[in-house]
């Protein structure tokens, strides 16, 4: 199949084959003839499935022979968990549309938003934001949403573990009710599919690959250790096998700032990206990492969202996520496109109990080492974890924050549309 025969106009197929693209993915091939159709559309697929061309060349063609915004006004709304990924998605919608006489911009904040404003004020065919900028620029009166046929949640599950549910429904209550909803996310969980019965009629449902499970092409390892020699073991593994291009996840900013500051000590390049690091640092920081002058990026999974990146050949847990299905989708990140990938964790006693919620999510037990010089205290005893997600993140905690979103999530208000069915829409096999 190539991307002709998926009903697409010759203005997209020009800017696909420049993009040096020729077949379409899984989530592409059932994602486009049904996003084309008008629908609703639940999706859920591993990053690295070209999931944001999915949504991004269905959108653009269902826009391009339609009205013109009016002054302030916007057609589509693409809203996204963080800045890398608005901006990801924003340059998706460049890309991909060169040919069409369509108009789009990004905000987030983090930046001045004067020049947001100007580029919102002639009224745009598509938006893609972050909710916090999104709101606070409409309450200003810059904004009007209340045209918008096509509405895309991006990463709908980071979207609820960063808290931002209540956001997401003052922006519904400034939507028309008459639009097409196209929801994604990487993992399909329970409080997705909720979010999903609230806002979606009948969709369409896509899934791609097994639910939360790891590419084949990745390499799994677990490495034992005590929580104060983690440091010190993820420096000496890089080191002696020559790791470069090393994406490395931990649960805190504070303990990303830690642990690059450390690494650097030990000339191995390293810098952090989280949520307190300017927008330019993270720019910077990224740009850095992509051309191979940064040898490790440390970062937390909000930051981390959104970053494409080709060929990753590392990934490293220097700590486990809390929820199980966050592992899935950080290990995601290597192992793309039929490459091989190597993912690393390294496991204090803290972390079994974690450890076994992952295995139990896969179905299999992961290959355990003992690097030698770094063998764990038998004795250790366990400590409480560290939650750094979501916006308390300064206690400790080992209830799963997914949970403490759903929790919210069950007692706030309908967004106000009618009675859905979504739990009963049209489904679609994956590949």
């Amino acid at each position: 199949m190539t991307f002709s025969d998926l009903g697409l106009c010759p203005e997209l197929l020009r800017a696909i084959d420049a993009q040096g693209y020729t077949t379409p993915t899984p989530i592409q091939r059932q994602a486009i003839p049904a996003v084309l159709e008008g629908g609703d559309l639940l999706g859920s697929a591993q990053t690295g499935t070209g999931k944001t061309a999915g949504f991004t060349l269905p959108m653009l063609q269902r826009l391009k022979d339609g009205r013109r915004p009016a002054k302030r006004g916007v057609r589509a709304l693409v809203l996204t968990p963080t800045r890398e990924l608005a901006a990801q998605v924003g340059e998706s919608v460049r890309d991909y549309g060169r040919h069409l006489p369509l108009t789009s911009h990004v905000i987030f904040g983090g930046v001045g938003q004067q020049p947001q404003v100007d580029a919102i004020r002639p009224g745009l065919d598509i938006l893609i934001a972050t909710p916090g900028r999104l709101l606070d620029l409409q309450q200003q009166g810059h904004v009007d949403l209340s045209g918008v046929e096509i509405l895309v949640l991006d990463e709908a599950d980071r979207m609820l573990d960063m808290g931002f549910i209540h956001d997401i429904r003052k922006v519904l209550k400034l939507l028309p009710e008459a639009r097409q909803n196209l929801l994604f996310s990487a993992t399909f969980s329970r409080e997705i599919q909720a979010l999903a019965n609230k806002l979606l009629d009948e969709p369409t449902l896509i899934e791609v690959a097994r639910r939360n499970t790891p590419a084949e092409t990745v390499d799994q390892a677990i490495y034992r250790v005590d929580r104060e020699r983690k440091r010190e073991l993820l420096a000496h593994l890089i080191s002696s096998r020559q790791w470069f291009q090393v994406l490395v996840f931990t649960r805190t900013k504070h303990g990303a700032n830690r642990l690059a500051e450390h690494l650097d000590k030990r000339d191995i390049s390293a810098m952090a990206i989280h949520g307190n690091k300017s927008q330019s640092a993270r720019t910077r920081a990224l740009s850095a990492f992509k051309s191979g002058d940064l040898q490790v990026l440390v970062a937390t999974d909000i930051a981390a969202r959104g970053l494409d990146i080709d060929e990753l050949p590392h990934v490293v847990n220097f700590e486990l996520p809390n929820v199980a299905e966050d592992y899935v989708h950080r290990i995601g990140r290597t192992g793309r496109a039929g490459h091989d990938g190597q993912a690393v964790s390294l496991v204090c006693v803290d972390e079994h109990g974690l450890l076994g919620n992952i295995e139990k999510l896969m179905k299999r037990e992961l290959v355990k080492h003992v690097e030698p010089g770094f063998e764990p205290d038998p004795n250790a005893k366990p400590e409480p974890i560290e939650n750094g997600r979501g916006r308390g993140g300064r206690g400790r905690s080992n209830t799963p924050p997914r949970q403490q979103a759903a929790a919210g999530e069950r007692d706030g208000q309908s967004p106000g549309r009618r009675r859905r069915r979504g739990g009963r829409g049209r489904r679609r096999s994956g590949e």
